[in-house]
Order: structure tokens, then C-alpha cells, then sequence
């Protein structure tokens, strides 16, 4: 990239430019990603970020030639791609992600907003650069803050919203501060706000309309105070010298003074004692907060004490729902599926205090356990009052951040965190003793299975473990040297993928890149949830590909490629059905050729017509790709245009005209440089020598040539281009990319149909039926988990016989199973370009699945392989809109129900089983337990429903 004297070199390596002077679209794109590099290595608590709407983003991306959906911090490298030539963005538009309201703290954000879907984050210096450069807005910043207790950084992009009521008037207020903000903070805005001094005010926790404690002014922090988004709070000022009445009254009969409500703390935190929604054992009496205890008609005991009895069998709800503090329906959902686990909830409900474990450095300190049981008992008592887990989600941000906030988050996920929290805050094995595993060397399988769950046993020891873990057998093996490694691995849940049996009818031209044949359109069933294999593949059979050829897929948009499907393995749910696609079909031997991309342009009709000096050049046609081999002049890239253009030779041309253009005709030149874009090379082709880059000029024409072809150089973004200039020495690279420019001529030599109207993927009709739903069996989850397949290119093996990593082939088996068997169906599916949901409906067996098939240990000893389905979570719609639930049964009743959130309700076993089903709960059935007949197992394809 040249830069212009003008210039000045700053602190950071970066230039600054004169005001007046406009940076070209690489040198935008250079500068802000060293802005970036510099804020990912200078990050503070308290640093500014600004947010930025992710369409005007791409719009800017595009411009400066970056991959779209490249944003800020991504840890993966930008890959060159060849992509739109874009124009450049006008001011920055906020406009999409932003409400039609704002106050004195600037505009507000829109909650359903999601960062990397509708946003990114931007540092400050960056947004600056781009803010000067163009303008526009509205102008949203954010603070960087800590989160968690491994204070990990993050941008709190929606700060803590709280409506202020005020007591005297019930006038409403909405106030917005930091969760870190101190409740010391929060006094001096309500004071300022309502002309009051803070000796006078005091600020209740007013949740769900119930007073809960007085947030007392002090440096603790809103978030330690247990406060939600969009919560009340209560003003209440002292009139005369009291306060309002409504946290008991001392013996005269007046309100009493300003006292902090907390929960009772005491070394005793589990049943058999009071409970404790905040696991602190730093004991202080409970004495006072006993004597102000406050009533919480709606259930929420987290937040006060509630002498929790033992409950019996007769006194069990169950049946309380879980209030929704902000998007925590996923959480609500793997809440409430655990807390119907029938060996969890009999655990939590006994005397767990001795089993806790807080020296462990991987555990919460027994924090995240002491919330969960308190939470469990809480929604087990008798009665069937919501409860609004405000402790438990403030457990869970301070040791899982990343389920901090209010956005949407997975429940299996949360589940997968919740079930290995719980296992090491209840770890029995306070020391774990070191183990070196052996090699399988032959032996046989029992005998390593064993030792593996010894040696696991031996250091994991908890409900957890022995409810919800079972053990599998790995099998790799090397393509090189044939070693075999086996393993036996525990295992919490399984992760099925959904094997698709839908088919998807796609349409792609294929260009044949020799020049030999005429453009083709082909029309291909694909596996619907298939990969660009599938595709090519498809295509290969119908188009008669030979042995030594390739398809190269492309994707056309506006004339110009806009990108390569090179990777194999990309989802085919990337490429939408009103785009247009192509395929060129090109030597296997790429590796020895350049390849060239032909991009055809055209002037202004008008001016064509009137003979009129030359004006704009637009693109149009289609883009051609050919090769070169062993190219060493510009005449080489004349020949091969030449080439790839013969069969569009309008039929008597060379008989009318006694001339033949598939004959290398010398090539109208000019000078300049070359710069391409290449994943390997930054330059592929270049002029020598190597001058200022000038805007484009027209070729003079050469005498002596009745007949060619306009070439101009230009690189993989299209930003400057040069004349092909004859004779003059050339490097060549891997990659090169030419614009033809067509004149009046070209289009009496060349019938340019063909190139034109590329069909779309798919055409919809408007009497096409709506397809049928996909229906596929738990069992074709199973064994497309179970199946072997080689690993993919970035897990790669270290074969210790080769000494090298290999891509080898794996294989899983079932060795023992659990009590409690989870299936987590994989209906998410994320790509660069996308992310997609399945809604896939996968008929699952309630009762009597039988696994006996599945299972390689023999051992008789270990129970029975059936089980029966208790539990499920819901998802509901699609990405970023979706909504959880779940259905649970009530073993004791044998009865479901739907728990949506704070609403429960019945619900027939029949209608259980949807295309929403995301996880799966399973309990082990004992022999003398067995409802009815045992189910088929998937050697009959299926099993018998309930």
C-alpha cells in the first residue's frame, strides 16, 4: 500500500492524515485493524466502546474489502475472498438497532439486539477514525467492566434499568446505572433526581411489588444487591422523623429507622437449618432479621428467610414455576428438568452439609450447590407460588459470566456448566491422587474399562457421578501406521446429531473452464442439511465430469464472483435459494496452474450508441474462470481469454469475415501494477516497474491490430486496475484477475446469451405444497453419533507410533450407561456465514427405550438398559427470537406437566413429543419396574410407541 507524503506517522504505528485528505478503502481497513490490535492488548475496566450497527459494519467491510462477518476480536485470521466490489458507505446508521425513545442518557438501545447479529463492538480510538471519516449516528457508548469472579472483561452493553417508584405520589421514574455502580451511587441519582438530601431517603427493594430489604447507601454494588433489569424500587422519604410503616415497628409503635434487610447467614446453610440463598458461612446472628421479617406473598424466599421444612413425600409440590427475570426462560427450562430429577431432588431435600466441598479449586466453594439445593427445596415445598430465582441467576453470573445479562442463552449449555458445577462443589475427594494412564496395548476391553472408571472414581465422587455419568469407548486409528489407541471416557450427556433425510432441489451452472463446451445449467437433488461435498458430487455424476477434472463452486452476485466454496465441508444451508451459483470445472492439476478470473465490463449503452467519448464502465455477463499453465507474457492471458470465449464464436463469423478469433490477436496494452488477492500471496502478478497508481487510462490503439480484446489487471477487490501492456515482463502468481472490457465489436463476434440470466438456486413456485415435516428416530441419532468417521482437519491425532498428527478415523461405543441418560439433539448448526436451527421432528420413545443393543459391556451387574423418559426442554422458534419451556413428569403422580416459566399446567403424554424436543431426560427402569413391553431396539428400525 503506498501512502502519501502527506501523512504523518503516530505513536501507535498508525497514520494520521490531513483532514481534507479521504484514505482509500485499504488504508481505512489497515488503520482500523491496528486500532483494534491495540484496544484487544490495552484492555481496562472503565475503557469506552461504542456500539455500531452490524448492516452499516458489513456495508464498510465490504468497501475496504474485508470478509464480512470478520468483527472485532475474532480470533481467527481474515482470509482473503474474493468479494463485492462495494461502494462506499454513506454516514453511520445506528438507526436499525436503536427505539424511538431516549432521555438525558442518550438513545435507547433495542433489548432484542444481539452482538455479532445486529452489532459490533467497537474501541474508542476506532470509532473515532471512522465517526470522523463519516459522520452519522446516534452515538451509543458503553463501559467496559469485570465480570464474575476470574474478572473477566466485558462490555456491559445494556446497563441496569430500574423504575424508581415513589412512595409519596406513586409518580415513576426509569433510572439507569452500571450493575457495578455502588448503592451509594444510586442514592446520590434518586436525591439529585428528586431534590432530596440522602439522610431523608431510603430505597427499598421493591420486587414483584413486595418490599424485600432496604438497599442500605454503601459501596456494595447494585449487582450484589440481587437487582434485576426492569425491577422496582421503592422511595420513601422521613416525614417528621419517621418512616413509613411496612418493616415491623419497635415497641412504641412506629416504622423503624433505616435497618439493611439481609438474608440470615449461619454455618448451617442446607436442610435441617434455615435456609440460605447466598451460601456466605461468615456467620452473623439472625436475631434482627428475624424480628423484620418480611412476607413474600409471591414465593420469592431467596430473598428473605423461610424456615423451609423437611418435606415429606405427601408435602411435595414440585409444581411451582420459575418467574423470568429477563430472556432466563433457558434457564427456567434446565431448572426445572433437573429439579425433577427423582435421585436429585430425594439428595437436595436430606442433609447434604458434609458433602460439600469447598477447598476444591475447580468447585464454586459450594456456593453454586448451596443455591441449587436452596432453590430445589424452595420449588418442592408445598404451594405453588412462583419463585423468581434472583439469587441462583446472581450465583450463576458471578461463576459462569457468560449467562450474565439479558440476552437468550442455550439451556444445554447452561446444563452442561450446572451438572459439572454441582459435581465439584459436591466432590467427596477433597486430595485427588495422580494417576498415569496405560495403553491399551491389546488388553482386553473389560480390563481398561475398569481401570479407566477406577482411576475416575478415584477422583471424582459425587451425586453427579453417580447418577448422570456414564462411560464410553473411543477407537482411533491411524491411516498411516494402522495403531490403534482405545480409550474409556465418561461421559455427562450425549450429543446426537440430526441425520437429515430431506432433499433440497438446487440449480448451478457449470462453465467448463477450457474453453470446450457451452454453459449448462443443472438442476440436483442434495441432502437438504448436506455440505458443498454433496453438492459437487451431485453435480460431477450429471454434468459427466471427467477423472481429472474439479467443480469449483462460486457464488455470482451483481456480475462479479463474490465468493469460492473451497472448503468442502461447508454447509450447504449457506447458500440461499434466490442466489446464483456456478461451478467451473477446472484441471485436478491446480496446484501447477494460475487461475484466471475474467470479469466483463461493458461502457454506458447510451454512449456506445452516440459515439460519444468513453463514459462509465459497468459490470455485466457472467464471470468466466480459466487457467494458465506456464504463463510467462501478457499474450498468455489474451490466448486463455481466447480459449475460454470459442464456443460463444457467432456461427459464419470466420467464414464472412476470413478471420478466426480463437486466434491469439496481440492485446491493445497500457502500464501499471498488479496486486491480487490470494489466501497465499498478497501480490500474484505485478508490472515492473511499479508507479503511482493514476486513475485508469484508456488504451491507445496499436497499429497493425484489426482485432482484440481490452484486458485491464486488477486486484481481488477491484479497487485500481491497469492496460495489459504488451511485452512487458510479468511475475505470475497462483491467482490473477482481469476486467474485459467489451466493445461494439466483441458483441458482432461473440453471442453473449449464454452469459447471461444465471437461474437461481431454487424458484418457488406459487402452488408448490408446503413439504412434509422431516420425521427421523431417536435410534438415526444414535448411530450417526456412534458411526466412525474421520476426524476433521483442525482435531487432528498425535499418533505416537508416527510421531506426527494424523487425521484419524474415530469410532464411539456405548460401554456403561447412567442412571439418568440425557440426549442433547444438536438442532444448532453455526458457519461462518450463518447459523441455522433444525426442526427436525425426532420421535422418541417415553417409555421402554431399550439401549441393549447399543451397549458393548456385558456385565450383567450393571442393571437394566431400559429406560423411560421424564424430563424434556423445549425450544421454540428460531434463532435469537426463541422461546424455552419444559415438560416434567411427576414420577410419584405419573403425571406431566408443561412448566412455561411462571405458568405450570397439565399436559396429556401424547402431546409431549414435538419438534421443539431439545434435550432429553431419561431414568434408568429397574427390572421389577418395567411398564409394558420393552421397547424394539434399532436392529428393527424402531421401537413400539407409548
Amino acid at each position: 500500500m503506498t501512502i502519501p507524503d502527506s501523512g504523518c506517522m503516530m505513536e501507535n504505528g498508525s497514520i494520521e492524515f490531513p483532514s481534507s485528505y479521504v484514505p482509500t478503502p485499504d488504508e481505512e481497513s489497515r488503520i482500523i485493524k491496528d486500532l483494534l490490535k491495540k484496544a484487544e492488548s490495552n484492555l481496562r475496566e472503565g475503557n469506552t466502546y461504542y456500539i455500531l450497527s452490524l448492516r452499516w459494519y458489513s456495508s464498510w467491510q465490504k468497501y475496504t474489502g474485508q470478509p464480512v462477518g470478520f468483527f472485532p476480536f475474532d480470533e481467527r485470521p481474515a482470509e482473503d475472498e474474493s468479494s463485492t466490489v462495494a461502494e462506499r458507505p454513506g454516514p453511520i446508521d445506528n438507526s436499525d438497532i436503536v427505539s424511538d425513545q431516549s432521555d438525558v442518557d442518550g438513545p435507547h438501545l433495542l433489548r432484542t439486539v444481539e452482538e455479532g447479529r445486529d452489532y459490533v463492538l467497537l474501541p474508542e480510538e476506532a470509532w473515532e477514525k471512522l465517526h470522523t471519516w463519516y459522520k452519522g449516528g446516534p452515538v451509543i457508548a458503553r463501559k467496559m467492566i469485570t465480570v464474575g469472579d476470574n474478572k473477566q472483561f466485558s462490555v456491559e452493553v445494556f446497563p441496569l434499568c430500574l423504575n424508581l417508584i415513589d412512595s409519596r405520589d406513586k409518580s415513576e421514574h426509569v433510572v439507569r446505572l452500571s450493575k457495578k455502580a455502588s448503592l451509594r451511587e444510586l442514592y446520590e441519582v434518586v436525591c439529585r433526581l428528586k431534590g432530596l438530601e440522602p439522610e431523608k431517603a431510603r430505597i427499598v427493594d421493591y420486587f414483584n411489588k413486595q418490599k424485600h430489604k432496604v438497599l442500605v447507601a454503601s459501596d456494595g454494588t447494585l449487582e450484589d444487591s440481587d437487582l434485576q433489569m426492569d425491577q422496582d424500587i421503592l422511595l420513601e422519604v422521613q416525614n417528621d422523623g419517621f418512616w413509613p410503616s411496612g418493616f415491623g415497628t419497635d415497641s412504641t409503635g412506629n416504622g423503624m429507622a433505616l435497618v439493611p434487610v439481609e438474608p440470615a447467614r449461619s454455618s448451617v446453610t442446607i436442610a435441617g437449618g434455615p435456609t440460605l440463598s447466598n451460601g456466605d458461612s461468615s456467620g452473623f446472628s439472625s436475631n434482627i432479621y428475624q424480628g423484620i421479617s418480611l412476607s413474600s406473598s409471591y414465593g420469592d424466599m431467596e430473598d428473605g428467610y423461610e424456615n423451609t421444612r423437611h418435606a415429606t413425600k405427601q408435602e411435595r409440590g414440585g409444581l411451582a414455576g420459575l418467574q423470568n427475570l429477563g430472556n432466563t426462560c433457558f434457564m427456567n427450562s434446565a431448572l426445572q428438568c433437573l429439579v425433577h430429577t427423582p435421585a436429585i431432588v430425594d439428595y437436595f431435600l436430606e442433609d447434604y452439609t458434609d458433602e460439600i466441598n469447598r477447598v476444591n479449586p475447580l468447585g464454586m466453594h459450594g456456593e453454586l450447590a448451596i443455591a441449587f439445593g436452596d432453590l430445589l427445596r424452595k420449588l418442592w415445598s408445598s404451594g405453588r407460588a412462583p419463585v423468581a430465582p434472583r439469587v441462583f441467576k446472581a450465583k450463576l453470573a458471578r461463576f459462569a459470566p457468560q449467562f450474565s445479562g439479558y440476552n437468550q442463552h442455550d439451556s444445554q449449555e447452561l446444563l452442561a456448566f450446572l451438572l459439572d458445577g454441582l459435581h465439584e462443589d459436591l466432590n467427596r475427594v477433597k486430595q485427588k491422587p495422580y494417576f498415569e494412564t496405560k495403553d491399551y496395548d491389546g488388553r482386553p476391553d473389560e480390563e481398561v474399562a475398569d481401570e479407566f472408571w477406577r482411576y475416575h472414581k478415584a477422583r471424582n465422587d459425587s451425586i453427579i457421578v453417580d447418577v448422570c455419568q456414564g462411560q464410553y469407548k473411543s477407537t482411533l486409528v491411524c491411516p498411516s501406521c494402522s495403531k490403534i489407541s482405545i480409550t474409556f471416557d465418561p461421559f455427562m450427556y450425549l450429543s446426537l446429531p440430526l441425520p437429515s433425510t430431506a432433499m433440497r432441489v438446487m440449480t448451478v451452472t457449470v462453465f467448463y473452464g477450457d474453453g470446450s463446451g457451452l454453459p449448462m445449467p443443472f438442476t440436483v437433488n442434495v441432502l437438504k442439511h448436506g455440505c458443498c461435498k454433496d453438492l459437487i458430487q451431485a453435480l460431477g455424476t450429471v454434468c459427466c465430469l471427467r477423472t481429472d477434472e474439479y467443480l469449483l463452486l462460486a457464488e455470482v452476485y451483481e456480475h462479479r464472483i463474490y465468493r469460492y466454496f473451497e472448503n468442502p465441508s461447508e454447509q450447504l444451508a449457506a447458500i440461499k435459494d434466490g442466489e446464483h451459483i456456478v461451478a467451473y470445472r477446472l484441471p485436478k492439476r491446480s496446484s501447477d496452474l494460475t487461475r484466471l478470473e475474467i470479469t466483463h465490463r461493458c461502457q454506458e449503452k447510451s454512449t456506445l450508441l452516440d459515439n460519444t467519448m468513453p463514459g462509465e464502465r459497468k459490470h455485466f455477463l457472467t464471470p468466466l474462470v480459466t487457467f494458465l499453465e506456464d504463463p510467462v507474457s501478457p499474450l498468455d492471458i489474451d490466448q486463455a481469454v481466447n480459449r475460454v470465449l470459442a464456443p460463444l464464436v457467432r456461427e459464419g463469423f470466420s467464414s464472412a469475415n476470413g478471420k478466426d478469433p480463437t486466434k491469439c490477436n496481440s492485446t491493445k496494452l497500457g502500464q501499471g501494477t498488479m496486486s491480487t488477492g490470494n489466501s497465499e500471496s498478497e501480490t500474484d502478478l505485478e508490472l515492473e516497474p511499479e508507479p503511482e497508481l493514476e486513475p485508469e487510462p484508456e488504451p491507445e490503439p496499436m497499429s497493425g491490430v484489426e482485432l482484440s480484446f481490452r484486458l485491464f489487471l486488477t486486484d481481488d477487490r477491484g479497487y485500481s486496475s491497469r492496460p495489459i501492456v504488451k511485452d512487458t515482463p510479468l511475475r505470475f502468481g497462483r491467482f490473477v484477475k482481469v476486467y474485459l472490457d467489451w466493445t461494439e465489436r466483441e458483441y458482432e463476434l461473440y453471442n453473449v446469451d449464454y452469459l447471461k440470466d444465471l437461474p437461481e438456486v431454487h424458484k418457488t413456485g406459487l402452488t408448490v405444497k408446503k413439504p412434509k415435516q422431516e420425521t427421523i428416530s431417536l435410534f438415526s441419532c444414535l448411530d450417526a453419533f456412534l458411526k466412525e468417521e474421520p476426524l476433521g482437519p483442525d482435531d487432528m491425532w498425535y499418533c505416537p507410533r508416527c510421531k506426527e498428527h494424523r487425521q484419524a478415523t474415530k469410532k464411539l461405543d456405548l460401554w456403561r450407561l447412567p442412571d439418568v441418560l440425557v440426549f442433547h439433539l444438536k438442532r444448532f448448526s453455526y458457519s461462518r456465514w450463518l447459523k441455522n436451527k433444525i426442526d427436525t421432528f425426532v420421535n422418541f420413545p417415553v417409555r421402554n427405550l431399550d439401549l441393549s443393543n447399543y451397549v458393548k459391556c456385558k456385565d450383567t451387574n450393571e442393571g437394566s438398559h431400559v429406560y423411560e423418559l421424564y424430563a424434556i426442554s423445549n425450544h421454540y422458534g428460531g434463532l435469537g427470537g426463541g422461546h424455552y419451556s419444559a415438560y416434567c413428569k411427576l414420577i410419584d403422580d405419573d403425571r406431566w406437566y408443561h412448566f412455561d416459566d411462571s405458568h405450570v399446567s397439565p399436559v396429556s403424554e401424547d402431546d409431549i413429543r414435538t419438534s421443539a424436543a431439545y434435550v432429553l431426560f431419561y431414568r434408568r427402569v429397574r427390572n421389577n419396574q418395567t411398564n409394558g413391553t420393552i421397547g424394539e431396539s434399532s436392529q428393527h428400525g424402531g421401537y413400539r410407541s407409548s
